[in-house]
């Protein structure tokens, strides 16, 4: 345990904690933490809104499904790391918030080894069930040559994915989320400049689209994990520490695995609808492809609040700041509901123009029907907000469970109404696009009132490894 004032804890505070959470102005601190992730997570966006905008305007509408639909089964493949990283990454944030830095390492190492492992499993089941997934997917034939190509290419990216995700869940955890954004930042640049070589000069087709992909991917998660180990050594575990108990691997597992579950639960329930959407042939296919990048990079930033707010939580619930963490509350709802009604307005007003960016001129069918998708999920993403929100506070106090529970909530009620509206011939896929906001709502409802009920005794409560302070 570091003494906070002692001249190593200052010293340490200065090279790890860019900004510390558990002091100053709320909305200030809450602000300052979440936009460089806001703006490292566009970037990501950016780069595959890139790959689809390249591929739809120069490949054709087939091209355009393929990579769309291989999107969406990339997020859900990548949200199994990502949750364990997530997970990992609120059991540091309370570690640092309790200043016992010996721990820290002790946890990062453990982490780091148990992801690493995950990730080979992973990989090496991408391939293995590579060909199953046109049948999981319901995928139209004329489209599967394009999106097998694809996905065999982009498969060689899910170690990258790994090392970024790592890396920058521990520099956020102890404040700094500058630097992730800058390596993301790095290699944006990296895969447009790249798609560009690949598929208009090379003419590599959705091939080189995934190259440009997975290049960039690697780039960012080798420069932040070298980053990390070489200006952050307080951060590498000592020889000691190394030693990987049972304890340790529970605590770790508890605070990871539920998170885990829950992105791949979320997803899961994604990929579910996408083989609906896809049983409804190529130009929906295209539509929801296009669109779905743009509902994305619309909400993304909700999505990085509430991972930011995840983390100021956990920092204050490790430093046992209850009162803090309730006007944290008040300030996260406020800050994200006022961003997603003005987000709604633009994407539902703008709904034309910005599908236009990614089909080619005549494709009046596809732009219809994205355009209808955007102006139904696009009015409600308050309620998106409010469930990142409730996503991140149940994670950051210990009860990943609970965002577990909401997001079986949410996703359930997406596909269930999804599989169901679709099939009445009056209503057909304009249904699948109202069971996203009706799923939203439903959640949020739930999380409100179960919090409302437990939410002073949760954060007033020690965090398992307070007793170390």
């Amino acid at each position: 345990m570091i003494n906070q004032n002692s001249p190593e804890y200052e010293k340490e505070t200065v090279i790890l904690a860019q900004i510390d959470l558990t002091t100053g102005s709320i909305p200030k601190t809450l602000l300052r933490f979440a936009f460089p992730m806001i703006c490292g997570n566009l970037l990501q966006q950016l780069y595959n809104v890139a790959d689809t905008l390249i591929v739809g305007r120069f490949l054709g509408s087939d091209a355009l499904g393929a990579v769309g639909s291989s999107y969406t089964l990339m997020t859900f493949l990548t949200s199994i790391l990502l949750g364990l990283c997530m997970g990992s990454g609120a059991l540091f944030s309370v570690c640092w918030g309790q200043r016992d830095l010996a721990r820290l390492r002790r946890q990062t190492h453990a982490a780091f080894v148990l992801i690493a492992v995950c990730t080979v499993v992973l990989n090496a089941a991408a391939f293995l069930l590579l060909d199953a997934m046109k049948t999981l997917l319901s995928v139209p034939a004329e489209v599967w040559p394009l999106m097998r190509s694809y996905l065999f290419v982009i498969f060689f990216g899910i170690g990258g994915t790994f090392l970024y995700n790592y890396y920058a869940s521990l520099l956020r955890a102890v404040g700094n989320s500058l630097v992730p954004l800058l390596f993301l930042a790095a290699s944006a640049v990296l895969n447009i400049a790249l798609d560009l070589v690949f598929v208009l000069v090379c003419r590599w087709g959705v091939e080189g689209a995934a190259a440009a992909t997975v290049l960039a991917q690697w780039l960012s998660g080798i420069g932040t994990a070298v980053y990390t180990l070489v200006r952050c050594p307080e951060l590498r575990a000592r020889r000691e520490e190394r030693r990987i108990t049972g304890s340790m691997l529970r605590e770790l597992l508890s605070a990871s695995v539920l998170t885990c579950l829950q992105q791949s639960v979320m997803n899961l329930g994604i990929l579910m609808v996408q083989g609906r959407i896809n049983s409804f042939g190529p130009v929906i296919m295209a539509a929801f492809a296009a669109a779905v990048k743009i509902d994305s990079f619309a909400y993304m930033p909700l999505q990085d609040f509430g991972n930011a707010f995840s983390t100021f939580i956990a920092q204050n619930y490790g430093a046992q700041q209850p009162e803090r963490i309730r006007r944290g509350i008040r300030t996260a709802v406020i800050l994200s509901s006022v961003f997603a009604v003005c987000v709604s307005a633009c994407v539902v007003l703008l709904a034309a123009p910005l599908l236009g960016l990614f089909l080619q001129p005549g494709e009046t069918e596809i732009l219809q029907a994205g355009v209808t998708y955007l102006r139904i999920a696009g009015a409600f993403y308050v309620g998106i907000g409010g469930l990142f929100l409730l996503y991140g506070l149940y994670r950051a106090v210990g009860r990943p469970g609970m965002s577990l529970v909401l997001t079986v909530i949410s996703l359930g009620t997406r596909v269930a109404l999804a599989y169901a509206l679709s099939a009445v011939p009056a209503i057909g896929v304009v249904g699948i696009w109202w069971s996203i906001p009706i799923g939203w709502a439903l959640a949020d409802l739930t999380g409100v009132l179960v919090w409302r009920r437990a939410g002073r005794k949760l954060t007033e409560n020690s965090h398992p490894g307070a007793k170390m302070r």
